[in-house]
């Protein structure tokens, strides 16, 4: 595993965050001393596709990177007919992930898109992972590009959404904050590293609280929404069509 140091030098100008070829070179490395339960979340998708995924449906990997959670899903998928359709808009991450998924022997089909999110036409979908990418998007796509995706689910289908998060209060905010930056530290990042990270990501990476992303599926009509996982300003939802 490559390690993360892509922020160890000082830079003049920081350039906002994007997923190219340098951070996918470092990103198992990254994500693991950047998201607290990133490992969770991704044994707990599978999970929920052996749950979940019905037989000749699609099960989709929104904002798939490398393949984590695809992998996962794909590990527990037992029903037949089944295919996970990953997407990602980096042609560097699709051409690893591709490479990746190569090597896996998983029985389910994967269809491999480089494209944006927000251009699926999303079909028999019967689960929906969007983990840690709902976030990058400008906050007033966010709702259209959740209710195409209920559309298209029959009922009983299920979503999981992880997102990092802030919070109402501006204290609490700012505790879980300095709290994770604590983390960062324990886990090898320099003062320096995390903030012009930080800084990298402040105009691209826009969270929102826990009863936005709440409201906002009720409004497009989820019948149940669970927190399940919640660690410092991180968490994982699951709602229910």
């Amino acid at each position: 595993m490559t390690k993360d140091n892509i922020f160890s030098i000082p830079q003049k100008k920081v350039e906002d965050f994007s997923f190219d070829k340098k951070v996918v070179a470092v990103f198992p490395d990254m994500i693991k001393r950047s998201v607290p339960g990133y490992e969770n979340v991704i044994i707990m998708s599978g999970l929920f596709a052996e749950r979940f995924a019905r037989p000749d449906s699609n099960v989709y990997d929104l904002g798939c990177s490398l393949g984590a959670t695809t992998l996962a899903m794909r590990s527990r998928i037992s029903a037949p007919g089944v295919k996970i359709i990953a997407v990602d808009n980096s042609p560097d991450m699709i051409e690893s992930c591709r490479e990746i998924l190569a090597s896996d022997n998983g029985m389910a089909p994967v269809e491999l898109l480089l494209d944006d999110i927000r251009n699926i036409d999303f079909q028999n979908n019967s689960l929906t992972a969007l983990n840690f990418t709902l976030q990058f998007l400008p906050p007033g796509d966010r709702e259209p590009l959740l209710k195409r995706i209920y559309d298209s689910m029959p009922p009983g289908a299920a979503l999981i959404l992880s997102e990092k998060i802030t919070f109402s209060e501006k204290r609490n905010s700012e505790l879980f904050m300095d709290i994770y930056h604590s983390w960062k530290a324990h886990n090898g990042y320099s003062e320096m590293e995390i903030r012009q990270k930080r800084t990298a990501l402040e105009n691209v990476l826009i969270p929102d609280t826990i009863p936005q992303h709440t409201a906002r599926l009720e409004k497009i009509g989820f019948k149940r929404c669970e927190l399940w996982f919640q660690c410092f300003n991180f968490m994982s939802m699951a709602a229910f069509k």
